[in-house]
């Protein structure tokens, strides 16, 4: 039953995937919840990166705790509107340098658990932040969450050809599993400088545009590589508040508006 009432509320659900690891998915979930909330959304976030659960420190919200109410796990809200609310992994290890060592029964019913547990409330958005790869994990949480009609799914993908070919897989993974791909974001396209704001392609560029003009699904857009961005998410500056002044905002709006 619980299952039933939990996600009951939660009128999108969108999956962050890629079939590599580095490219920024926890990043990307992390900015498209802050530009959907920008947009005047309520949004959740579900980390199910079981090994690298890296959004609740980019939040600075790494040493809360999770408590239980009558109807599962509350998640953590990451600021003073409540208008994002963060559940992942990292809430539940009983150190942060714990390594999560589980064999895939152990882990698929964990992301089954989570799904089905967590008492979100209202949201106009649930964002799922994944593991690299099409393995186990991908297919637990893209089967969990079926019943409740996902969106579907943004892939993420940095500009270089061996990135490409990795993100193709998971397209391949996407039409296997009926997961509707909403579109391809590259990112780490070029590099602002922070003192002349000259954008270097550090990488090559255009890799997600020609894959998803071959791929036939929507191109979403290129963000670059903020230093400054980076370093507030690093030293737990208000990010929030700050992640207006990026330059990785302007492409972030525009992907969150073909989103919305």
């Amino acid at each position: 039953l619980s299952e039933r009432t939990n996600l009951a509320g939660v009128r999108h659900i969108v999956l962050v995937l890629s079939g590599k690891g580095g490219v920024g998915k926890s990043t990307i979930s992390t900015e498209l919840a802050l530009s959907l909330r920008h947009s005047g959304k309520k949004v959740g976030i579900l980390d199910v990166d079981l090994c690298g659960p890296s959004i609740p420190h980019m939040f600075r919200v790494q040493d809360n705790a999770v408590h239980q109410c009558d109807s599962g796990w509350v998640p953590v809200f990451v600021d003073q509107e409540k208008s994002i609310s963060l559940m992942s992994i990292g809430f539940l290890l009983e150190k942060p340098d714990d390594a999560v060592v589980w064999r895939g029964p152990k882990k698929n019913a964990l992301i089954k658990q989570f799904v089905a547990d967590v008492a979100w409330g209202d949201l106009d958005f649930l964002i799922v932040d994944t593991p690299p790869g099409t393995s186990d994990e991908h297919i637990s949480t893209v089967e969990a969450l079926r019943p409740y009609k996902p969106l579907g799914a943004i892939l993420v993908t940095t500009p270089q050809a061996v990135s490409v070919g990795d993100v193709r897989r998971e397209l391949t993974f996407c039409k296997k599993i009926g997961l509707q791909v909403l579109g391809i974001v590259e990112n780490m396209s070029g590099f602002v400088c922070p003192h002349c704001s000259e954008c270097t392609n550090i990488f090559s560029k255009g890799g997600g545009e020609e894959l998803a003009k071959h791929a036939g699904v929507p191109f979403l857009g290129c963000v670059p590589l903020d230093p400054q961005l980076s370093q507030s998410l690093e030293e737990g500056r208000d990010f929030i508040q700050e992640f207006p002044k990026s330059s990785a905002f302007p492409a972030l709006a525009r992907i969150t508006q073909q989103i919305l």
